[in-house]
Parts: C-alpha cells; structure tokens; sequence
C-alpha cells in the first residue's frame, strides 16, 4: 500500500503545491456543500477467493461499505460476476493485477504470457513482488495486460466504475502510470487520482511528496472529464488487532479534513482454507467487523460524513463538465 500512496503523489502532487488554502475541494468542485466530508468505503481484491468474496457482499449487505474493485486475474472472479449481475448496483471498480504475491496460490496475465513475456516468471504467473515486475515488464506489455483485464471484464458484462492498482504497482515508474492514465482517459473510466489536501498520503510519503512536484496529472486527468479525490487513507491493513483497527478508523473520521476521501480495506470472511493462502486473516476480518460495526457507524452519523461511491464521481463529474466546468 505504501507504494501505491508514493505513485498516487508522484501523479497528483504539482497540481496540489503552491495553491491557495481556499482553493475548493474536489468534493465542492463536484457539487457538495462547502465543507462537506465525503467518504467512500472501498475494498480491494474481490475475485482473489471465496472467503474474500464474501467479506465484500456481508459489508455491503450489512456495513458501510461503498465500492470495491476486483482482481481479474484471479480464480474466483465468475462467482464475483455472477454475484454483480444479482446487484447491478454495486460500486465495483478493476484492481488492475500485475503481480501474483502469495507462495502456492497464483495466477497468470489475462494476456497470456505469449503477450506479455516481461510479467511472467518461470511458472507462467505474475511476479510476486513490485520490483520483479518494474526489471522485467516494459510499458508496452503493461498495458497490454491493463487492457486484457478490461476486455475481460466487458466480455463478462461487469460494471466498471473505476480502475486502481493491486500492490501499486502501476505506480511504480512514471511509464506504467502513464499508460494507466491514458487507457482510463481513452475508456472514461475513473483512475485513482489524489488532489488536495493530501493529508494521509502526505504523512506517509512526505519525502516522495516533495520531491515529486512537477508531475501534474492530477489536471490532466480533471480536465480529461474524469473525477479527482482529494486523499487516500491506506493504513488499515497494518492494523492487525479489531480493537486497534476500530479506534484508529474512528480517529481517522473524526479528524477527516474535508474533501473526498478513500478508505481502503480488504474486507474477508475467512474460510477454513483461507490460511493455505495467506496469513493476512486476522486483519481482513477485522476490516470486515470494522465495516458492520455499530460504532463506527455512530461516528459517521454524528460527524455529518457523507458515503459516496466512484459512480457518484463519475456522475457528478459528467454534471460539471456538461456545465463547462
């Protein structure tokens, strides 16, 4: 997560320097009232398992979940669509996936690794970590790979409300995001952009904030008729404990600047084979009882945060442009 805060700045941050503190949020910009703290709930790696499937429908059947975005590569992605075609509505975005990170449970490139040879290693699966991918993988099969995924997807009939990177990795080299960017411009699907305020990517990327300014895509992409937020908050998955997770997501929505603000959980309810995966259970499934919890939602109610989704950005988006905004 942390690499995907270091690239979300390296694309927005010269747009965000040197501008006034009266400069409107994104939220306002897209229609809010002034001061309006907005909120969007999303969740990441839907079709990665069973158990992670079913963590997303109980939070949004039952929490505050707003969005989530799905691993294409990945075996259980049918039983995600067919779960998507029973709830059209769902806020359901492409976790574009170019790396394959546990030991013994993978996936290959939707291309096929004739396609797209730099993603693949000696297994025929995608690399297991970031840097394999960035040594290996040229901007040409990055893209190439981006595009399977969607294909994929519109050959399925799935929404796609929006596009964002597994492990950040499309945010790794200038090149890859750049391809990112253009297919979402070309598709008029939004990307994870990050304006504004910044303050939680800030405190964690403080260095790669400063010394990444002159980047700018933070415009390109408003002005290209697509929606920009104005931070992401991406700590959840190192809070292991239920406790610590819910005292910290409540301190988090208490301090929240206004603006539009992402959430990021992974959301699982852990089945008894789920372990044979990966050992990440305890904090999955304390995002999920953070999501249900009543007391979280008591502080969203009592704080006035409004939950959003990316198909509300969109639409709010195409309403400004349609103005000439």
């Amino acid at each position: 997560m942390k690499s995907l805060l270091l690239i979300v700045c390296i694309a927005a941050i010269a747009a965000a320097l040197g501008t006034a503190s009266a400069e409107p949020t994104y939220a306002e910009r897209l229609g809010w009232p002034e001061g309006s703290r907005v909120v969007i709930f999303h969740c990441d790696d839907a079709g990665m398992s069973h158990s992670s499937n079913e963590g997303a429908k109980e939070a949004f059947a039952n929490g505050v979940l707003t969005s989530v975005s799905t691993m294409m590569p990945c075996p259980w992605v049918p039983e995600w669509n067919a779960y998507l075609k029973e709830h059209p509505e769902t806020d359901n975005g492409l976790h574009l996936t170019l790396t394959s990170e546990w030991e013994h449970y993978r996936w290959g490139p939707v291309a096929g690794v004739l396609a797209v040879p730099g993603l693949a290693d000696d297994q025929g699966c995608l690399w297991d970590n970031v840097p394999l991918v960035v040594e290996h993988a040229s901007a040409d099969e990055i893209e190439t790979e981006i595009r399977a995924q969607i294909a994929k997807a519109e050959k399925m009939g799935m929404p796609i409300t929006h596009l964002d990177s597994h492990m950040g990795t499309l945010f790794a080299t200038p090149e890859y995001f750049e391809r990112y960017v253009k297919v979402g411009i070309e598709k008029q699907y939004p990307v994870m952009m990050i304006d504004g305020h910044m303050t939680h990517a800030s405190r964690e990327n403080a260095e790669a904030v400063e010394s990444l300014k002159a980047a700018g895509l933070a415009k390109v992409v408003w002005e290209a008729g697509l929606p920009v937020i104005d931070d992401v908050q991406t700590d959840a998955y190192g809070w292991k404990e239920f406790k610590e997770k819910r005292a910290k997501i409540i301190e988090v929505l208490r301090e929240l600047k206004p603006g539009i603000t992402e959430i990021i959980v992974h959301c699982t309810r852990p089945s008894e084979v789920f372990p044979f995966i990966t050992t990440s259970s305890q904090t999955r499934l304390a995002d999920l009882r953070i999501m249900l919890d009543a007391k979280v939602k008591k502080v969203i109610k009592e704080e006035g945060i409004l939950l959003t989704t990316w198909r509300e950005l969109k639409e709010r988006r195409d309403k400004v442009n349609a103005s000439g905004g």
